[in-house]
């Protein structure tokens, strides 16, 4: 019973900046969802001879809105970390948009 006042403060660290190089690395997937919509169709056929397919799509707010990939990316960093990126976006080898 004693260590239940932990319990709120380990809640709020949890809310806090992370380092920016991490939240680069989380915000460059949202920056690519706001360059372009991604998605995957599949199509098989069991052993059984029943045909499967398959969609899925996945469209941003940002794709939607038009917003600049790189203002998401650096809005993304600055609101997780609490400092701006350390480089732009399309320095990243992982950019793809």
């Amino acid at each position: 019973m004693r260590a239940l006042w932990l319990l709120p403060l380990l809640l709020l660290t949890a809310c806090g900046p992370i380092p920016v190089d991490r939240a680069e690395r989380q915000c460059l997937d949202r920056a690519q969802l706001a360059a372009k919509p991604r998605g995957m169709v599949s199509a098989g056929v069991t052993s059984s001879g029943d045909t499967r397919a398959g969609l899925r799509l996945e469209v941003s707010s940002d794709y939607l809105l038009g917003r600049d990939p790189s203002a998401v990316f650096d809005a993304c960093v600055y609101q997780k970390s609490g400092v701006p990126p350390t480089r732009p976006l399309y320095s990243f080898p992982e950019w793809r948009g």
